[in-house]
């Protein structure tokens, strides 16, 4: 008796449309806490705190200055807009929208930091 031929198999790609499942390796080495996951967590908390350093770098320096300007050049410190010496019109006034346009920027680039970062995980 002849041996039997083996049994036909049907092999079927996967549908190009339908939703691609790979976030879910990523996902699991976050959730495990394995190398690679720890390795994207801290390159995440890396890229933030380089973000806040910035900002308070440059909180520093535009605001730290102005002493340094008014110390250097007193004729500066001692004109008078609106009334008001300039020191105060800018330590007193100016600083606050200083301070909430570097605040604003700095949400806006950690939003955009933690949306990349879901998406590289999402992606892979």
């Amino acid at each position: 008796m002849p041996p039997e031929p083996p049994k036909r198999v049907r092999v079927v790609l996967v549908d190009a449309a339908a939703p691609r499942g790979g976030g879910d390796h990523t996902r699991a080495e976050l959730e495990e806490q394995t190398g690679i996951g720890e390795a994207l967590v801290k390159g995440l908390v890396r890229t933030q705190l380089a973000l806040a350093l910035r900002c308070a770098a440059v909180v520093a320096v535009g605001l730290g200055s102005l002493p340094l300007l008014f110390a250097i050049a007193p004729a500066v410190a001692g004109t008078r807009p609106f009334g008001v010496v300039l020191p105060w019109l800018l330590l007193g006034v100016a600083a606050y929208p200083f301070l909430f346009g570097v605040g604003w920027a700095y949400v806006h680039l950690v939003e955009r930091t933690e949306r990349d970062f879901t998406d590289l995980v999402e992606k892979h």
